[in-house]
Protein backbone atom coordinates (compact mmCIF):
# COMPACT_ATOMS: atom_id res chain seq x y z
CA UNK A 1 0.00 0.00 0.00
CA UNK A 2 3.21 2.41 1.06
CA UNK A 3 4.81 2.13 -2.57
CA UNK A 4 1.62 2.38 -4.43
CA UNK A 5 0.63 5.88 -2.36
CA UNK A 6 4.11 7.11 -3.25
CA UNK A 7 3.39 6.43 -6.84
CA UNK A 8 0.27 7.64 -6.96
CA UNK A 9 1.42 11.04 -5.12
CA UNK A 10 4.23 11.16 -7.67
CA UNK A 11 1.94 10.91 -10.47
CA UNK A 12 -0.29 13.70 -8.99
CA UNK A 13 2.39 16.08 -8.45
CA UNK A 14 2.94 15.48 -12.60
CA UNK A 15 -0.58 16.10 -13.22
CA UNK A 16 -0.12 19.45 -11.03
CA UNK A 17 2.72 20.60 -13.59
CA UNK A 18 0.92 19.36 -16.63
CA UNK A 19 -1.79 21.12 -15.77
CA UNK A 20 -0.04 24.67 -14.98
CA UNK A 21 1.74 24.49 -18.39
CA UNK A 22 -0.45 22.63 -20.86
CA UNK A 23 -0.94 24.31 -24.11
CA UNK A 24 -4.59 23.90 -24.72
CA UNK A 25 -5.17 21.76 -28.01
CA UNK A 26 -6.76 23.38 -31.26
CA UNK A 27 -10.38 23.59 -30.61
CA UNK A 28 -12.60 21.08 -31.46
CA UNK A 29 -16.44 20.96 -32.06
CA UNK A 30 -17.24 17.42 -30.48
CA UNK A 31 -17.57 16.70 -26.91
CA UNK A 32 -14.95 14.01 -26.04
CA UNK A 33 -15.79 11.07 -23.24
CA UNK A 34 -13.15 9.14 -21.54
CA UNK A 35 -13.75 5.11 -21.43
CA UNK A 36 -11.50 2.72 -19.75
CA UNK A 37 -12.10 -0.15 -21.85
CA UNK A 38 -13.80 -0.02 -25.33
CA UNK A 39 -16.61 -1.80 -26.39
CA UNK A 40 -16.31 -5.36 -27.21
CA UNK A 41 -19.19 -5.23 -29.51
CA UNK A 42 -22.08 -3.17 -30.74
CA UNK A 43 -24.14 -5.85 -32.00
CA UNK A 44 -27.33 -5.92 -28.75
CA UNK A 45 -27.49 -9.79 -29.63
CA UNK A 46 -23.93 -10.06 -28.17
CA UNK A 47 -23.35 -7.66 -25.78
CA UNK A 48 -22.92 -8.52 -22.12
CA UNK A 49 -20.02 -6.26 -20.90
CA UNK A 50 -20.38 -2.56 -19.61
CA UNK A 51 -18.89 -0.65 -22.13
CA UNK A 52 -20.67 -2.19 -24.93
CA UNK A 53 -24.26 -2.09 -23.28
CA UNK A 54 -23.81 1.79 -22.34
CA UNK A 55 -22.86 2.42 -25.92
CA UNK A 56 -25.71 0.33 -27.56
CA UNK A 57 -27.94 2.64 -25.66
CA UNK A 58 -27.13 4.99 -27.49
CA UNK A 59 -26.76 3.74 -30.41
CA UNK A 60 -30.14 1.83 -30.90
CA UNK A 61 -33.93 2.06 -29.27
CA UNK A 62 -35.75 -1.00 -27.69
CA UNK A 63 -39.26 -1.83 -26.96
CA UNK A 64 -39.32 -0.99 -23.41
CA UNK A 65 -36.80 0.87 -20.36
CA UNK A 66 -37.02 1.05 -16.95
CA UNK A 67 -37.99 4.10 -14.19
CA UNK A 68 -36.10 5.31 -11.49
CA UNK A 69 -37.58 2.44 -9.43
CA UNK A 70 -37.19 -0.17 -11.86
CA UNK A 71 -40.41 -0.92 -13.42
CA UNK A 72 -40.96 -1.41 -17.12
CA UNK A 73 -42.10 1.63 -19.06
CA UNK A 74 -42.99 1.82 -22.65
CA UNK A 75 -39.74 3.05 -24.92
CA UNK A 76 -40.42 2.05 -28.52
CA UNK A 77 -44.05 0.78 -27.79
CA UNK A 78 -47.01 0.72 -25.11
CA UNK A 79 -48.29 -3.13 -24.41
CA UNK A 80 -51.19 -5.36 -23.62
CA UNK A 81 -51.73 -8.19 -21.55
CA UNK A 82 -54.54 -10.18 -24.09
CA UNK A 83 -54.08 -13.27 -21.73
CA UNK A 84 -51.52 -14.29 -19.06
CA UNK A 85 -49.35 -15.81 -22.27
CA UNK A 86 -50.12 -13.37 -24.70
CA UNK A 87 -48.72 -9.59 -25.07
CA UNK A 88 -49.22 -7.31 -27.81
CA UNK A 89 -47.07 -4.55 -28.60
CA UNK A 90 -48.06 -1.43 -30.42
CA UNK A 91 -45.00 0.37 -31.96
CA UNK A 92 -45.54 4.41 -31.45
CA UNK A 93 -44.17 8.03 -33.38
CA UNK A 94 -40.26 8.25 -32.03
CA UNK A 95 -37.22 5.71 -32.41
CA UNK A 96 -39.22 4.83 -35.93
CA UNK A 97 -36.08 6.08 -38.03
CA UNK A 98 -32.87 3.79 -38.86
CA UNK A 99 -29.56 5.69 -39.47
CA UNK A 100 -29.89 4.37 -42.75
CA UNK A 101 -32.94 6.15 -43.41
CA UNK A 102 -35.19 3.21 -43.24
CA UNK A 103 -38.30 3.18 -40.87
CA UNK A 104 -38.51 0.68 -37.85
CA UNK A 105 -41.12 -1.67 -38.70
CA UNK A 106 -42.87 -4.64 -36.18
CA UNK A 107 -40.64 -7.48 -38.63
CA UNK A 108 -37.59 -5.25 -37.20
CA UNK A 109 -38.80 -6.32 -33.99
CA UNK A 110 -39.94 -10.04 -35.01
CA UNK A 111 -36.43 -10.30 -36.73
CA UNK A 112 -34.41 -9.24 -34.15
CA UNK A 113 -35.94 -11.72 -31.51
CA UNK A 114 -36.34 -14.54 -33.65
CA UNK A 115 -32.52 -14.23 -34.33
CA UNK A 116 -31.94 -13.81 -30.41
CA UNK A 117 -34.06 -17.23 -29.93
CA UNK A 118 -32.29 -19.05 -33.06
CA UNK A 119 -29.44 -21.21 -31.31
CA UNK A 120 -27.35 -21.38 -34.36
CA UNK A 121 -26.92 -17.57 -33.60
CA UNK A 122 -25.50 -18.36 -29.96
CA UNK A 123 -26.47 -14.97 -28.33
CA UNK A 124 -26.50 -15.03 -24.90
CA UNK A 125 -29.69 -13.23 -24.04
CA UNK A 126 -31.29 -16.66 -25.40
CA UNK A 127 -32.15 -18.17 -22.40
CA UNK A 128 -33.73 -15.04 -20.52
CA UNK A 129 -36.31 -14.91 -23.45
CA UNK A 130 -36.56 -18.74 -23.73
CA UNK A 131 -40.03 -18.29 -22.93
CA UNK A 132 -41.12 -16.96 -26.03
CA UNK A 133 -43.25 -19.64 -27.57
CA UNK A 134 -43.58 -17.15 -31.06
CA UNK A 135 -43.86 -14.27 -32.48
CA UNK A 136 -46.81 -12.41 -34.45
CA UNK A 137 -46.75 -9.73 -36.87
CA UNK A 138 -50.46 -7.98 -37.26
CA UNK A 139 -49.19 -4.64 -39.18
CA UNK A 140 -46.78 -2.60 -39.75
CA UNK A 141 -46.96 -1.58 -36.17
CA UNK A 142 -48.47 -4.58 -34.07
CA UNK A 143 -47.18 -7.42 -32.94
CA UNK A 144 -47.92 -10.11 -30.47
CA UNK A 145 -45.63 -12.10 -28.35
CA UNK A 146 -46.76 -15.74 -27.30
CA UNK A 147 -44.63 -17.20 -23.76
CA UNK A 148 -45.16 -20.99 -23.20
CA UNK A 149 -46.09 -19.76 -19.21
CA UNK A 150 -47.52 -16.49 -17.79
CA UNK A 151 -44.70 -13.99 -16.69
CA UNK A 152 -45.64 -10.77 -15.06
CA UNK A 153 -41.77 -9.34 -16.01
CA UNK A 154 -41.87 -10.46 -19.77
CA UNK A 155 -42.47 -6.19 -21.02
CA UNK A 156 -39.14 -5.57 -19.06
CA UNK A 157 -37.24 -8.33 -20.94
CA UNK A 158 -37.49 -6.63 -24.23
CA UNK A 159 -35.44 -3.98 -23.79
CA UNK A 160 -32.73 -4.98 -26.26
CA UNK A 161 -31.66 -2.88 -29.29
CA UNK A 162 -33.72 -3.09 -32.55
CA UNK A 163 -32.20 -4.10 -35.08
CA UNK A 164 -33.13 -4.06 -39.11
CA UNK A 165 -34.87 -7.44 -40.99
CA UNK A 166 -32.99 -6.70 -44.08
CA UNK A 167 -29.79 -6.01 -42.49
CA UNK A 168 -30.05 -9.58 -40.49
CA UNK A 169 -31.19 -10.99 -43.64
CA UNK A 170 -27.82 -10.38 -44.92
CA UNK A 171 -25.36 -10.70 -42.29
CA UNK A 172 -24.83 -6.71 -42.10
CA UNK A 173 -22.09 -6.38 -39.14
CA UNK A 174 -23.64 -5.23 -36.67
CA UNK A 175 -20.43 -5.82 -33.87
CA UNK A 176 -18.80 -3.25 -35.83
CA UNK A 177 -20.98 -1.11 -37.55
CA UNK A 178 -24.26 -0.03 -35.33
CA UNK A 179 -27.55 0.25 -37.81
CA UNK A 180 -29.76 1.46 -34.68
CA UNK A 181 -32.94 4.35 -34.37
CA UNK A 182 -31.48 5.47 -31.30
CA UNK A 183 -30.64 8.93 -30.66
CA UNK A 184 -27.15 8.71 -31.56
CA UNK A 185 -25.69 6.99 -34.64
CA UNK A 186 -22.25 5.65 -35.70
CA UNK A 187 -20.17 7.69 -37.88
CA UNK A 188 -17.17 5.75 -37.55
CA UNK A 189 -15.10 3.49 -35.24
CA UNK A 190 -11.40 3.65 -35.78
CA UNK A 191 -9.09 1.22 -35.43
CA UNK A 192 -7.29 2.33 -32.20
CA UNK A 193 -10.97 1.96 -30.25
CA UNK A 194 -12.13 5.72 -30.74
CA UNK A 195 -16.00 5.99 -31.60
CA UNK A 196 -17.53 8.94 -33.32
CA UNK A 197 -20.77 9.47 -32.88
CA UNK A 198 -23.91 12.12 -33.99
CA UNK A 199 -26.56 13.62 -31.82
CA UNK A 200 -28.98 12.91 -33.86
CA UNK A 201 -31.77 15.95 -32.35
CA UNK A 202 -28.94 18.53 -32.87
CA UNK A 203 -25.89 17.00 -35.13
CA UNK A 204 -23.42 17.34 -31.74
CA UNK A 205 -20.67 15.50 -32.56
CA UNK A 206 -18.63 13.24 -29.56
CA UNK A 207 -15.97 11.28 -29.46
CA UNK A 208 -15.80 7.94 -26.75
CA UNK A 209 -11.83 8.05 -26.80
CA UNK A 210 -10.44 4.27 -24.77
CA UNK A 211 -7.58 5.21 -22.73
CA UNK A 212 -6.77 2.16 -20.22
CA UNK A 213 -4.46 3.95 -17.88
CA UNK A 214 -6.35 6.21 -15.17
CA UNK A 215 -3.85 8.59 -14.31
CA UNK A 216 -3.39 9.58 -18.36
CA UNK A 217 -7.22 9.52 -18.61
CA UNK A 218 -7.27 12.38 -16.19
CA UNK A 219 -3.66 13.94 -17.61
CA UNK A 220 -6.12 13.93 -21.02
CA UNK A 221 -8.87 16.08 -19.56
CA UNK A 222 -6.64 18.48 -17.38
CA UNK A 223 -5.37 19.27 -21.11
CA UNK A 224 -8.39 19.17 -22.83
CA UNK A 225 -8.35 16.85 -24.66
CA UNK A 226 -11.32 15.16 -22.54
CA UNK A 227 -14.26 16.88 -21.29
CA UNK A 228 -15.69 14.44 -19.68
CA UNK A 229 -14.55 11.09 -17.56
CA UNK A 230 -17.04 8.75 -15.79
CA UNK A 231 -16.18 6.24 -13.14
CA UNK A 232 -12.80 3.30 -12.77
CA UNK A 233 -10.54 5.85 -11.62
CA UNK A 234 -8.49 5.42 -7.72
CA UNK A 235 -10.56 7.32 -4.79
CA UNK A 236 -7.03 9.33 -4.23
CA UNK A 237 -7.04 10.49 -7.67
CA UNK A 238 -10.50 11.40 -7.72
CA UNK A 239 -10.23 12.76 -4.07
CA UNK A 240 -6.92 15.07 -5.42
CA UNK A 241 -8.89 16.23 -8.80
CA UNK A 242 -12.04 17.13 -6.52
CA UNK A 243 -9.40 20.18 -4.85
CA UNK A 244 -8.27 21.53 -8.56
CA UNK A 245 -9.71 24.77 -10.58
CA UNK A 246 -11.09 23.72 -13.97
CA UNK A 247 -12.71 20.46 -13.68
CA UNK A 248 -15.35 19.18 -11.37
CA UNK A 249 -16.07 16.07 -9.55
CA UNK A 250 -19.58 14.99 -9.07
CA UNK A 251 -21.17 11.83 -6.86
CA UNK A 252 -23.98 9.92 -6.81
CA UNK A 253 -25.12 6.27 -5.28
CA UNK A 254 -24.90 3.70 -7.34
CA UNK A 255 -26.43 -0.05 -7.74
CA UNK A 256 -24.18 -1.62 -9.81
CA UNK A 257 -22.64 -5.06 -8.10
CA UNK A 258 -19.12 -6.29 -7.83
CA UNK A 259 -18.53 -9.66 -6.92
CA UNK A 260 -16.11 -12.49 -6.54
CA UNK A 261 -16.19 -15.35 -8.87
CA UNK A 262 -15.37 -19.05 -9.09
CA UNK A 263 -15.40 -21.82 -11.27
CA UNK A 264 -17.80 -24.25 -9.71
CA UNK A 265 -16.31 -27.01 -12.08
CA UNK A 266 -12.89 -26.43 -10.25
CA UNK A 267 -12.10 -29.35 -8.05
CA UNK A 268 -10.80 -26.93 -5.41
CA UNK A 269 -12.80 -23.39 -5.94
CA UNK A 270 -16.28 -25.91 -6.51
CA UNK A 271 -15.76 -26.83 -2.84
CA UNK A 272 -18.55 -24.93 -0.50
CA UNK A 273 -15.88 -25.10 2.44
CA UNK A 274 -13.33 -23.33 0.15
CA UNK A 275 -15.64 -20.76 -1.09
CA UNK A 276 -16.80 -19.82 2.90
CA UNK A 277 -13.38 -19.22 3.56
CA UNK A 278 -12.55 -16.55 1.09
CA UNK A 279 -15.66 -14.92 1.95
CA UNK A 280 -14.92 -14.95 5.75
CA UNK A 281 -11.11 -13.76 4.71
CA UNK A 282 -12.15 -10.78 2.85
CA UNK A 283 -12.14 -7.76 4.44
CA UNK A 284 -14.93 -5.62 2.72
CA UNK A 285 -14.98 -2.66 4.72
CA UNK A 286 -11.27 -1.60 4.81
CA UNK A 287 -10.96 -2.30 1.12
CA UNK A 288 -14.12 0.27 0.49
CA UNK A 289 -12.46 2.58 3.21
CA UNK A 290 -8.86 2.31 1.52
CA UNK A 291 -8.94 1.37 -1.79
CA UNK A 292 -12.19 2.83 -2.40
CA UNK A 293 -12.45 6.07 -0.82
CA UNK A 294 -15.51 5.39 1.29
CA UNK A 295 -17.17 5.03 -2.98
CA UNK A 296 -19.52 2.14 -2.28
CA UNK A 297 -21.78 0.27 -0.09
CA UNK A 298 -21.20 -3.30 1.04
CA UNK A 299 -23.23 -6.05 -1.16
CA UNK A 300 -25.16 -8.69 0.30
CA UNK A 301 -27.06 -9.45 -2.51
CA UNK A 302 -26.96 -8.83 -6.60
CA UNK A 303 -30.27 -6.56 -6.18
CA UNK A 304 -29.74 -3.48 -3.86
CA UNK A 305 -31.66 -3.99 -0.55
CA UNK A 306 -34.34 -0.85 -2.07
CA UNK A 307 -34.77 -2.73 -5.15
CA UNK A 308 -38.78 -3.75 -5.20
CA UNK A 309 -37.42 -7.57 -5.21
CA UNK A 310 -34.68 -7.06 -3.14
CA UNK A 311 -33.33 -8.88 0.05
CA UNK A 312 -32.61 -5.87 3.01
CA UNK A 313 -31.73 -8.59 5.78
CA UNK A 314 -28.84 -10.00 3.78
CA UNK A 315 -25.62 -8.39 4.30
CA UNK A 316 -22.58 -10.39 2.82
CA UNK A 317 -20.28 -12.57 5.20
CA UNK A 318 -18.34 -11.03 7.86
CA UNK A 319 -14.81 -10.43 8.12
CA UNK A 320 -13.54 -13.72 10.26
CA UNK A 321 -10.01 -14.55 9.64
CA UNK A 322 -10.55 -17.43 12.46
CA UNK A 323 -13.35 -18.88 10.84
CA UNK A 324 -11.62 -18.74 7.23
CA UNK A 325 -9.24 -20.80 8.77
CA UNK A 326 -11.38 -23.27 10.86
CA UNK A 327 -13.01 -24.17 7.37
CA UNK A 328 -9.80 -24.27 5.64
CA UNK A 329 -8.68 -27.07 8.27
CA UNK A 330 -11.69 -29.14 8.00
CA UNK A 331 -11.21 -29.34 4.18
CA UNK A 332 -7.96 -30.65 4.50
CA UNK A 333 -5.61 -27.38 4.19
CA UNK A 334 -2.75 -26.62 6.65
CA UNK A 335 0.28 -24.52 6.68
CA UNK A 336 2.29 -28.05 5.16
CA UNK A 337 -0.34 -27.89 2.11
CA UNK A 338 -1.40 -24.65 1.42
CA UNK A 339 -4.51 -23.83 -0.71
CA UNK A 340 -3.51 -22.10 -3.94
CA UNK A 341 -5.74 -20.48 -5.88
CA UNK A 342 -5.18 -18.67 -8.78
CA UNK A 343 -7.20 -14.93 -10.00
CA UNK A 344 -7.58 -13.87 -13.50
CA UNK A 345 -8.33 -9.84 -13.63
CA UNK A 346 -8.03 -7.02 -16.43
CA UNK A 347 -5.20 -5.01 -16.58
CA UNK A 348 -7.17 -2.29 -15.27
CA UNK A 349 -5.04 -0.64 -12.52
CA UNK A 350 -7.69 -0.46 -10.35
CA UNK A 351 -8.42 -4.22 -10.98
CA UNK A 352 -4.93 -4.52 -10.35
CA UNK A 353 -5.15 -2.93 -7.23
CA UNK A 354 -8.02 -4.63 -5.84
CA UNK A 355 -6.20 -7.63 -6.99
CA UNK A 356 -3.27 -7.28 -4.86
CA UNK A 357 -5.34 -6.44 -2.10
CA UNK A 358 -7.61 -9.54 -2.35
CA UNK A 359 -4.20 -11.18 -2.55
CA UNK A 360 -2.89 -10.32 0.83
CA UNK A 361 -6.16 -10.49 2.61
CA UNK A 362 -6.16 -14.10 1.47
CA UNK A 363 -2.52 -15.02 2.48
CA UNK A 364 -3.35 -13.82 5.78
CA UNK A 365 -5.75 -16.74 6.50
CA UNK A 366 -3.24 -19.29 5.12
CA UNK A 367 -4.60 -19.30 1.12
CA UNK A 368 -2.11 -18.46 -1.91
CA UNK A 369 -3.50 -16.83 -4.55
CA UNK A 370 -1.41 -16.42 -7.82
CA UNK A 371 -2.30 -12.98 -9.68
CA UNK A 372 -2.70 -13.38 -13.73
CA UNK A 373 -3.76 -9.64 -15.35
CA UNK A 374 -4.78 -9.91 -18.89
CA UNK A 375 -6.14 -7.37 -21.57
CA UNK A 376 -9.86 -6.60 -21.38
CA UNK A 377 -11.08 -8.74 -24.59
CA UNK A 378 -8.47 -11.77 -23.85
CA UNK A 379 -9.81 -11.49 -19.81
CA UNK A 380 -13.26 -11.58 -20.79
CA UNK A 381 -13.12 -14.25 -23.29
CA UNK A 382 -11.67 -16.40 -20.34
CA UNK A 383 -14.41 -15.81 -18.10
CA UNK A 384 -16.84 -16.25 -20.41
CA UNK A 385 -15.57 -19.69 -21.83
CA UNK A 386 -14.78 -20.91 -17.94
CA UNK A 387 -10.64 -20.62 -17.96
CA UNK A 388 -10.65 -19.69 -14.44
CA UNK A 389 -10.48 -20.32 -11.10
CA UNK A 390 -11.57 -16.96 -9.44
CA UNK A 391 -12.01 -13.18 -10.56
CA UNK A 392 -13.91 -10.37 -10.06
CA UNK A 393 -16.38 -8.67 -12.14
CA UNK A 394 -18.98 -5.85 -11.68
CA UNK A 395 -23.04 -6.49 -13.00
CA UNK A 396 -24.02 -3.52 -14.81
CA UNK A 397 -27.73 -1.71 -15.31
CA UNK A 398 -29.46 -4.64 -13.80
CA UNK A 399 -32.85 -4.19 -13.46
CA UNK A 400 -35.17 -7.06 -13.06
CA UNK A 401 -34.78 -10.36 -11.35
CA UNK A 402 -34.94 -12.48 -14.54
CA UNK A 403 -30.90 -11.58 -14.01
CA UNK A 404 -30.84 -14.98 -11.84
CA UNK A 405 -32.17 -17.10 -14.58
CA UNK A 406 -29.15 -15.68 -16.77
CA UNK A 407 -27.04 -15.69 -14.09
CA UNK A 408 -27.33 -18.79 -11.81
CA UNK A 409 -29.82 -21.03 -14.02
CA UNK A 410 -28.03 -24.62 -15.06
CA UNK A 411 -29.75 -23.36 -18.64
CA UNK A 412 -27.51 -20.42 -18.43
CA UNK A 413 -24.06 -21.87 -18.93
CA UNK A 414 -22.37 -20.08 -21.72
CA UNK A 415 -23.22 -19.30 -24.49
CA UNK A 416 -26.40 -19.73 -23.80
CA UNK A 417 -26.37 -17.09 -20.61
CA UNK A 418 -24.17 -15.86 -18.25
CA UNK A 419 -23.57 -18.96 -15.75
CA UNK A 420 -19.91 -18.24 -16.17
CA UNK A 421 -19.07 -20.02 -13.09
CA UNK A 422 -21.12 -23.46 -14.30
CA UNK A 423 -23.07 -23.35 -11.08
CA UNK A 424 -25.43 -25.94 -10.85
CA UNK A 425 -28.03 -26.50 -7.88
CA UNK A 426 -31.90 -28.05 -8.19
CA UNK A 427 -33.37 -26.02 -5.68
CA UNK A 428 -32.01 -22.70 -7.01
CA UNK A 429 -33.26 -23.40 -10.62
CA UNK A 430 -36.75 -24.76 -8.55
CA UNK A 431 -37.04 -21.29 -6.90
CA UNK A 432 -36.14 -19.30 -10.39
CA UNK A 433 -38.94 -20.86 -11.94
CA UNK A 434 -41.28 -20.79 -9.39
CA UNK A 435 -40.88 -16.60 -9.09
CA UNK A 436 -40.91 -16.58 -12.86
CA UNK A 437 -44.61 -17.97 -12.66
CA UNK A 438 -45.87 -16.57 -9.39
CA UNK A 439 -49.24 -14.81 -10.10
CA UNK A 440 -48.40 -11.26 -8.36
CA UNK A 441 -45.44 -8.99 -8.09
CA UNK A 442 -45.97 -9.56 -4.15
CA UNK A 443 -45.19 -13.33 -4.48
CA UNK A 444 -42.51 -12.53 -6.95
CA UNK A 445 -40.52 -10.93 -4.37
CA UNK A 446 -40.77 -13.40 -1.59
CA UNK A 447 -39.57 -16.13 -3.86
CA UNK A 448 -37.10 -13.93 -5.40
CA UNK A 449 -35.86 -12.94 -2.01
CA UNK A 450 -35.49 -16.90 -0.66
CA UNK A 451 -33.89 -17.41 -3.88
CA UNK A 452 -31.44 -14.80 -2.75
CA UNK A 453 -31.23 -16.67 0.45
CA UNK A 454 -30.33 -19.70 -1.57
CA UNK A 455 -27.65 -18.45 -3.35
CA UNK A 456 -26.53 -16.90 -0.26
CA UNK A 457 -25.97 -20.52 1.34
CA UNK A 458 -24.52 -21.74 -1.84
CA UNK A 459 -22.14 -19.13 -2.52
CA UNK A 460 -21.58 -19.09 -6.46
CA UNK A 461 -20.26 -15.66 -6.42
CA UNK A 462 -19.15 -13.50 -2.99
CA UNK A 463 -20.80 -10.37 -3.00
CA UNK A 464 -18.86 -7.94 -2.73
CA UNK A 465 -20.17 -3.96 -2.74
CA UNK A 466 -22.51 -1.35 -4.73
CA UNK A 467 -20.08 1.03 -6.50
CA UNK A 468 -20.74 4.84 -6.73
CA UNK A 469 -20.68 6.65 -9.37
CA UNK A 470 -18.10 9.50 -10.23
CA UNK A 471 -18.48 12.28 -12.93
CA UNK A 472 -15.35 14.30 -13.56
CA UNK A 473 -16.11 17.48 -16.03
CA UNK A 474 -14.22 20.23 -17.54
CA UNK A 475 -15.46 23.82 -16.79
CA UNK A 476 -18.20 24.63 -19.05
CA UNK A 477 -19.46 20.74 -19.50
CA UNK A 478 -23.10 21.32 -18.54
CA UNK A 479 -26.47 18.91 -18.23
CA UNK A 480 -24.83 15.67 -18.12
CA UNK A 481 -26.89 13.89 -15.53
CA UNK A 482 -25.07 10.64 -13.82
CA UNK A 483 -27.37 7.69 -13.63
CA UNK A 484 -27.38 4.64 -11.27
CA UNK A 485 -26.10 2.04 -12.85
CA UNK A 486 -23.26 4.27 -14.63
CA UNK A 487 -24.77 4.55 -18.55
CA UNK A 488 -23.56 7.31 -20.64
CA UNK A 489 -27.52 8.78 -20.85
CA UNK A 490 -26.03 11.77 -20.08
CA UNK A 491 -24.92 12.42 -23.06
CA UNK A 492 -28.31 13.08 -24.42
CA UNK A 493 -28.68 16.15 -22.74
CA UNK A 494 -25.03 17.79 -22.40
CA UNK A 495 -23.52 20.90 -24.05
CA UNK A 496 -20.53 22.28 -24.45
CA UNK A 497 -19.24 25.55 -25.61
CA UNK A 498 -15.61 26.26 -26.08
CA UNK A 499 -13.75 30.11 -26.21
CA UNK A 500 -12.65 29.59 -29.89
Amino acid sequence: MNRTRFGLRLCLGFLAGCWLSACQPEPDRSIRLGLSAPPVTLDPRYATDAESARVIRLLYASLSDFDAHSQAVPALAHWTAITPTQYRFYLGKTGRQFSDGSRLQAEDVAATYRSILDPATASPHRGSLAHIQRIVVLDADTLDFYLDQPNLLFPGLLSIGILPAQALATGYPFNRQALGSGPFRLTAWQPAGALHLERLRDGQRFRLLPVKDPVVRVLKLLHGELDLLQGNLPAELVAWLDKQTGVSVTRAEGSNFSYLGFNLADPLTGQLAVRQAIAYALDREAIIRYLLGNAARPAGALLPPQHWAGHPELHGYPHDPARAKALLAAAGFSPATPLRLSFKSSSNPLSLRLAAVLQQQLAAVGIELSLHSYDWGTFYSDIKTGHFQTFSLSWVGIKTPDIFRYAFHSSAIPPTGANRGRYTDVATDRLIEQAETAPTLAAQAALYRQLEAQLHHTLPVVPLWYEDQVLLQRNGVTGYALSADGRYDGLSQVEFRRHE
